[in-house]
């Protein structure tokens, strides 16, 4: 696994500090790998300081800043799969991009967004 990205769900499961999640991330650091977090999954997931524990997982993170080529994959998504759920369209979009799996506590809806364009998603759920 070279790529990983990590959803709002992943966020708020260092921020709870689920014990599955913050090994995980452990391990992924350790093996040189350093999550990629969309812009819009850090601003679900922020809500001000302090947030420790997030904030400590998000510098062994690469936040990416979305662009026009992620927003019109995500918006197809969003077509395909009848939903307008932006962020998780992004998520998608982007561990397409990647050729990533992803870290979620959102399986279901991930799944369907991915089904709907043809796409089967390698999940980590927290």
């Amino acid at each position: 696994m070279r790529t990983i990205v990590y959803d709002t769900g992943a966020l708020l499961a260092a921020e709870r500090r689920d014990p599955d999640f913050l090994a995980l991330h452990d391990e992924l650091t350790a093996a040189h790998i350093r999550p990629v977090v969309p812009v819009v999954v850090l601003a679900q997931a922020w809500r001000g300081g302090p947030q420790h524990q997030l904030s400590r997982v998000l510098k062994g993170c690469n936040i990416l800043a979305d662009d026009q080529r992620t927003g019109r994959a995500a918006g197809i998504a969003c077509g395909a799969a009848g939903t307008s759920d932006v962020v998780d369209a992004i998520v998608v979009a982007t561990a397409v991009q990647h050729q990533a799996a992803v870290v979620t506590g959102d399986p279901d809806d991930l799944t369907h967004l991915a089904d709907s364009i043809g796409v089967k998603l390698r999940l980590f759920i927290v």
